[in-house]
């Protein structure tokens, strides 16, 4: 069984999961714990070929992409998966398996969340 850690999914109003992670970084110092979990997220999109597959999966057409679809980043097939399962085991990927392809895809919460996480919290008057 492996070491790893995924995002967790946080409650919003209406009890929806919507996000991974965190308040946006101008809203209020991070928890230890909120800081461990964004810190994750941003170790595993620090390699530009892991940042270059997340991009490929995010912005592909289908909604989810075929690892034989964007596995041409310039380093070897066994290294696209390492880098896939890294992204995976950060919680920013998803996959399903389909015959002998392996399908990604970005839970649109992640997408959200990363967003959230970077955007200005509106000043108080």
């Amino acid at each position: 069984m492996s070491n790893t850690s995924v995002l967790p999914l946080i409650e919003a109003e209406g009890s929806e999961a919507v996000a991974p992670c965190c308040p946006p970084l101008t809203e209020r110092p991070f928890t230890a714990e909120e800081a461990e979990t964004a810190a994750r997220m941003f170790k595993a999109l620090g390699d530009p070929v892991r940042l270059r597959l997340f991009s490929a999966v995010a912005s592909h057409a289908a909604g989810e992409a075929c690892v034989c679809d964007i596995s041409d980043v310039g380093v070897s097939q066994p290294t696209v998966s390492h880098h896939l399962k890294k992204l995976k085991e950060a919680g920013l990927l998803a996959s399903e398996r389909r015959g002998t392809w392996v399908y990604y895809r970005v839970e649109p919460s992640v997408l959200a969340a990363m967003g959230k996480l970077l955007t200005m919290a509106p000043a108080t008057a």
